[in-house]
């Protein structure tokens, strides 16, 4: 009896003993990670601040104007090309996303499009550039202009925001997809209605990547948009090479502003004209970022039906909009017929009878 009672007292200083030593590595790690997590985010704050500090330093009232030393010209060719390539980049990265996650088989085929898209994301941005320099210049037999300039970062982004669909998709729950099917929904219905909507977080988290890129790219620019200024306000034609919205006419980024000013430019206050360019860059992009993930939250709470103010009878900060009362499991009577269409149920999903 004692040989059993020294043996379970042995057996339990052990567990304890593991159990400390356990929170103690838990404790030591989960410290590591956060100090490591805090340096590299001090760092980018550090980063950003001290270029946001020089820029306000070297600040001139002129600098916000659209004369020869102002660069809102150049803030205008940054957000009207980032617009741009973000269209191409959606309208083809998001169908691919979802071809890889939903569609394509797992075969050599598939292999090989998952080989080109990594291939794709780790080419240089110089590369791109001169490829962009001799497919939509040369070969289209145009000058350089915003639109070579929007497909060139459109090249850079597609594996971002194809994969970050993808990832996004794969990471849904899986009876989200199941739920659907049963009440009847096809294969494109559940995508478009159920799992785009509930993936839009992810998807956007990919866009506003692609959006950060797109600002801050500098060399496949450098071959494409080319680095004229030259607008006209006033014109009211669109096919004016000087019109603003014209997409195929030259435009000077702020990234390439940057790079101008701080390599060729001859003007005395060079210097400042770039720290600010590089102050009001930072600050557009993190702008975006946060106007992005705003809207965001607000359309995927209305999508998921949801509802930031809670409307009569509703309870806490978020509230179901037009939710059916659930009827009593008890009420045999009044309980509504189930309506479930499955016909395409087994044709979507399928399922293994004999498993049953």
């Amino acid at each position: 009896m004692s040989t059993a009672t020294t043996t379970a007292s042995g057996l339990s200083a052990l567990m304890e003993h593991r159990i400390r030593r356990a929170k103690s590595v838990n404790n030591l790690m989960t410290g590591v990670f956060g100090a490591i997590g805090g340096f590299f985010l001090m760092l980018i704050v550090a980063l950003a601040a001290y270029i946001v500090f020089r820029g306000l330093l070297s600040f001139d009232p002129v600098f916000l104007s659209f004369s020869r030393d102002g660069i809102m010209n150049q803030v205008f060719n940054t957000v009207y090309l980032v617009f741009l390539s973000l269209i191409v980049s959606v309208a083809l990265g998001v169908p691919a996303g979802i071809y890889m996650a939903e569609y394509a088989p797992e075969n050599r085929w598939t292999g090989f499009i998952r080989i080109s898209i990594e291939s794709l994301s780790s080419l240089p941005s110089i590369v791109v550039g001169l490829f962009g320099y001799l497919v939509f210049i040369l070969m289209v037999g145009q000058q350089w202009n915003l639109l070579a300039g929007a497909l060139a970062v459109s090249i850079l982004n597609l594996p971002l925001v194809t994969t970050s669909t993808e990832s996004a998709l794969r990471a849904l729950p899986a009876d989200l997809k199941y739920g659907s099917a049963a009440l009847g929904a096809t294969r494109w219905t559940t995508i478009v209605r159920v799992q785009l909507p509930a993936a839009l977080p992810h998807l956007m988290t990919g866009v506003v990547l692609a959006a950060e890129r797109g600002f801050g790219e500098a060399a496949a620019l450098l071959y494409t948009a080319g680095m004229s200024t030259n607008i006209n306000w006033s014109s009211m034609d669109i096919t004016s090479p000087t019109n603003a919205f014209n997409p195929v006419r030259p435009g000077e980024t702020l990234s390439l502003h940057v790079w101008a000013m701080r390599t060729e430019a001859v003007e005395p206050n060079a210097v400042d004209i770039a720290n600010f360019s590089a102050a009001v860059l930072v600050m557009i992009a993190l702008l975006f970022s946060i106007v992005a993930r705003t809207i965001t939250k607000r359309v995927h709470a209305s999508l998921a039906g949801l509802s930031d103010q809670a409307p009569q009878g509703g309870t806490g900060k978020w509230r179901k909009v037009n939710a059916e009362t659930p009827v009593p499991a008890t009420d045999t009577v009044n309980r509504p017929e189930p309506t479930i269409d499955a016909t395409n149920f087994t044709d979507r999903f399928h399922t293994d009878k004999g498993k049953e």
